[in-house]
């Protein structure tokens, strides 16, 4: 998989990112198997929101063994500064990290 340096970050990331909403409404076998597909491919960038069903839970169980391998992005739709840092929290929790790489406001118009 060919990779980029991602601006200024450093970081390494594949040309192909790995977009979680396809996991969000499968079972965690459906999930795991896409997920290690992606990962085969070389594919080292993440991307997930809490609109993706239960894409950040189906992703709890790979961040112990790949979050220091992967660029997570995150984002959320909230537009005050309150419900943005509840959101980002929660979305924490549900992945079970410490951290996102990236977190990005969606959905502006």
């Amino acid at each position: 998989m060919e990779r980029r340096r991602l601006g200024r970050t450093g970081h390494m990331s594949s040309v192909v990112t790995f977009g979680a909403a396809g996991i969000g409404r499968v079972d965690q076998d459906v999930a795991d198997r896409a997920v290690q597909t992606a990962l085969d491919h070389g594919v080292n960038h993440v991307d997930v929101a809490p609109r993706y069903g239960e894409a950040e839970l189906r992703l709890r169980p790979w961040m112990p063994r790949v979050r220091d391998r992967i660029f997570l992005g995150g984002k959320t739709g909230r537009r005050t500064r309150e419900a943005a840092w509840a959101e980002l929290h929660r979305s924490l929790e549900r992945l079970g990290t410490d951290r996102l790489d990236l977190y990005q406001l969606s959905a502006l118009s």
